[in-house]
């Protein structure tokens, strides 16, 4: 027999992308399974920081001890890092040389759609020498998982952000003033949508809603305009929009090239730093400018609780949720398989194949909101925005515009376009907003 017949095998852990609530549960979850499955098991520490250069010393061996009651923390016992191995052949060539020395025959990788497209490569790479399963992880909710299963993490950062939310709007009825929160949601805006729908904010604006149209940074601020505006004829001078960050990938970037506070720096994934875009800044200021120069005061706040939530304690949720799935990916690995997400559907652990989910860009795809689904138009129907009824009685329309001391017609003119699905003027109309937008940028 040869020495590697009676070697105990290794499996390797490390954890890509941003931190999100239930890290530390998996990595419990699955260094227990494998150790009483007879296997070795290794942390890598931050991701592929190390790797991707061919360094292998920066590991650490997990014991049943070390991790028993990790999972009650958020956060990651083995850090992480977005550094991006599938960026060029070099940098994965590395890794695997990497991944080699240490003599690890499985790799759980934790992570979003980068991590899981990295590990596709990798387990693309080495068939048959090394077998790779990934956990989905983003607050994000945006991997395509089988039967809407959120990604973990994702109810754990909706909770906390429903806390949040619930408090603001109490301070904002209390104090009389607006609050623009921005979540994080870079592809997706599950994370807005489920923290303003469960906290009963008074709007929220996701990209999806837009569909496939590339929309005027103006139509983003005319939506918020237009709900203070109908919010003050209800008798109410205060109010909590929740925007999701990924609204201004949908924004033409040459209109927000000219927007102060506005840095379109790249990640290493290629990926719009959403973080450096202060877009609660920009349309609070926006939106104040336009109500003052109508004589009317209203105090707007922008806040954004994006990290906030990502090392949050998991909730009960989270905790049993990682704890499948860490138990899912090794029983995977062990059974001979490789190259898979896995995914808990109706009780049941499906692995779901790398292929079926990489789109032709060689990148996992996202999963949207579905602006079409009854939930969604929920949503829409307790949100406090322009509707079709708001234009059908003239009084009505008159009243509004009186609020908004505007003209009637003017008020038409500019804000019925809202009711639209999606909410995009016509191309006519957007000429004439670009042959006006010096002036406006000169006002900001």
């Amino acid at each position: 027999m040869s020495e590697d017949h009676y070697r105990k095998k290794t499996l390797a852990i490390l954890v890509g992308g941003g931190p999100a609530p239930g890290i530390n549960g998996v990595i419990r979850s699955v260094t227990i399974e494998a150790i009483n499955s007879g296997l070795n098991v290794i942390g890598i520490y931050d991701g592929f920081e190390y790797l991707s250069k061919g360094d292998s010393s920066h590991v650490t061996e997990l014991r049943i001890e070390d991790v028993s009651r990790i999972h009650f923390d958020g956060g990651s016992i083995l850090r992480t890092s977005r550094v991006n191995p599938a960026k060029n052949k070099e940098m994965l060539d590395a890794t695997i040389k990497a991944l080699t020395q240490l003599s690890v025959d499985y790799l759980v990788t934790i992570g979003g759609d980068d991590t899981a497209t990295s590990a596709y490569k990798i387990d693309t790479l080495t068939r048959g020498q090394i077998g790779v399963a990934h956990v989905p992880k983003t607050i994000d909710n945006d991997l395509p998982l089988p039967g809407n299963m959120p990604t973990f993490g994702y109810q754990t950062a909706r909770d906390f952000g429903f806390h949040i939310v619930q408090s603001l709007m109490v301070d904002a009825a209390t104090t009389n003033r607006w609050y623009y929160v921005v979540t994080m949601g870079r592809k997706a805006g599950h994370l807005a949508l489920g923290i303003g729908k469960s906290a009963g904010a008074t709007l929220s604006i996701i990209g999806e809603e837009f569909r496939d149209k590339t929309v005027s940074f103006e139509t983003i601020c005319d939506i918020l305009e237009a709900s203070i505006i109908k919010r003050l004829a209800q008798g109410n001078s205060y109010g909590v929009a929740i925007l999701a960050e990924g609204i201004i990938t949908r924004v033409d970037q040459e209109e927000l090239k000219h927007h102060p506070y506005v840095n379109l720096e790249k990640d290493l994934h290629g990926n719009i730093r959403l973080s450096e875009i202060d877009i609660g800044r920009i349309t609070k200021d926006e939106v104040r400018r336009r109500l003052r120069e109508r004589g009317i005061s209203v105090t707007i706040v922008s806040k954004d609780i994006g990290y906030e939530l990502r090392c949050a304690a998991p909730i009960p949720y989270d905790c049993e949720y990682t704890q499948d799935l860490g138990y899912a990916a090794v029983r995977y690995l062990l059974s001979g398989h490789s190259g898979a997400i896995v995914t808990v559907d109706k009780g049941q652990l499906i692995p779901v194949k790398f292929e079926d989910i990489i789109n032709a860009d060689g990148r996992i795809n996202t999963r949207e909101v579905d602006v079409d689904s009854d939930s969604y138009q929920v949503a829409r129907k307790y949100m406090i925005r322009l509707e079709k009824a708001d234009f059908d009685e003239v009084k009505n329309v008159a009243r509004l515009a009186l609020i908004g001391n505007m003209k009637t017609e003017e008020f038409i003119d500019k804000y019925k376009y809202l009711i639209n699905d999606p909410p995009v003027k016509e191309p006519k109309a957007l000429d004439k907003i670009k042959e006006h937008k010096p002036k406006i940028e000169k006002k900001n």
